[in-house]
């Protein structure tokens, strides 16, 4: 009975709090949630399903194409194999005219322009006149050589008369030693007056003429050394040229010079190419992008420019058909000594996908294998192959963009 009345008093409670055993009820509801939780907090999540690489380190990665497919896309294949390697480097350069066979000539004398007979670009003989001055200055030093040349021969006839006397008692020695001394004097003064001749341009021959003829010649003739171009003119007709001047410059352009620069960290490979006498050198020259001209290198420079740390390499270039011009741009191409027996791979086969080198190897027709190569040197047509191909192996070496398009597809 007490229990029941104390049940029937509990329920009776309940009944007239309704509302607070329902707020007690729902405070116990949250606080058994939020300790679940903390309790979820504390345990390991399982692990997620790590994302694979596309591509492992150890797949091999293969592309497959139709046969026709193949063909269509022009796809070409080459054996690995070994060979005699070069390998080359390309240095800017500018023609220049063989300075062995240039002339810059001027004259030696200050005179007046009379005549010009040659002009820019004209092609000219060995010896053939170019231009003719009227000097005065020339006109002096040959009469002062006729009037040395005149006492100089006075001064002999006495000196032969003074010794005549000396010997009949006549006149005494002194007098004999004093005529042999103006006849030295004499004889000095006029070969100083031939020498002047000779500085001014005159020959011998001219010389032996104004001596015969006694006729004073106040006219320079200006002629070419050799035979060659006129590539520079600077007179005209009438003209007061000086000593300083230069009338015209004459070159034989049959060979012409390329100087390259080289620049500081090549010049230990341009040493070691350049070691074979006569070795060929490449010239390619912009106004003719489809010729390749042959030169040997003639000289290789012992000072490096301090200003843009390079050195100079200078090659002789046979010109028969006078295409190459002074101061054309050119590029000069140096290649190495052969290396023997080096694998190497068609340069165009080799693909790249950033800091990766790679060349597809056809295992059987239609199936390619993308694989990882090291290469070294390049000369533009093969690459040495350091690692990744074995010889005799077939690489791809046309259409490699189109296997590469379909290796790089995402897959599904």
């Amino acid at each position: 009975m007490v229990i029941s009345s104390g049940g029937c008093a509990n329920r009776c409670e309940c009944h007239a709090r309704p509302r607070g055993c329902l707020s007690a009820m729902c405070s116990v509801f949250f606080g058994m949630l939020l300790l679940a939780s903390f309790t979820g907090c504390d345990r390991t999540p399982a692990p997620a399903e790590e994302s694979k690489p596309k591509h492992s380190a150890g797949e091999v990665r293969l592309v497959r194409l139709p046969l026709d497919e193949v063909t269509r896309s022009g796809v070409t294949v080459e054996p690995v194999g070994r060979t005699a390697f070069r390998t080359y480097r390309t240095f800017p350069g500018v023609i220049r005219p063989n300075e062995n066979a240039l002339a810059n000539i001027t004259t030696l004398v200050r005179g007046r322009v009379a005549e010009v007979h040659a002009d820019l670009g004209q092609e000219v003989k060995a010896h053939q006149l170019l231009t003719v001055l009227h000097s005065g200055d020339l006109g002096l030093a040959q009469s002062a050589y006729l009037k040395a040349r005149a006492r100089r021969h006075v001064a002999e006839q006495a000196y032969q008369r003074a010794q005549y006397l000396f010997k009949e008692k006549v006149i005494g020695q002194a007098e004999e030693q004093r005529r042999e001394g103006e006849m030295i004097s004499i004889r000095a003064e006029a070969q100083e007056a031939r020498e002047g001749l000779r500085l001014l341009g005159m020959g011998d021959k001219e010389i032996a003429t104004l001596e015969r003829t006694q006729t004073i010649r106040s006219q320079i003739p200006i002629v070419a050394p050799f035979a060659g171009r006129v590539i520079a003119r600077d007179l005209t007709k009438g003209e007061l040229v000086e000593t300083t001047q230069k009338l015209f410059v004459v070159a034989d352009l049959s060979t012409v010079w390329v100087v390259a620069n080289v620049s500081e960290k090549d010049v230990s490979y341009v040493q070691r190419a350049t070691v074979s006498p006569n070795q060929p050198v490449e010239v390619f020259v912009t106004a003719y992008p489809d010729d390749v001209f042959q030169g040997t290198v003639s000289y290789v420079g012992d000072v490096l420019d301090t200003t843009t740390r390079t050195m100079q390499v200078r090659l002789s270039l046979p010109n028969p058909t006078g295409h190459l011009k002074p101061e054309m741009f050119a590029t000069i191409r140096i290649s190495s000594e052969p290396a023997p027996d080096v694998l190497v791979v068609p340069e165009a086969a080799v693909q790249h996908d950033r800091d990766r080198s790679f060349v597809f190897v056809q295992k059987e027709p239609g199936i390619f294998e993308a694989r990882t190569i090291k290469v070294g040197e390049k000369n533009g047509t093969f690459a040495e192959a350091l690692e990744g191909v074995q010889e005799g192996e077939v690489v791809v070496k046309e259409g490699a963009f189109t296997l590469k398009s379909e290796l790089m597809k995402p897959k599904d």
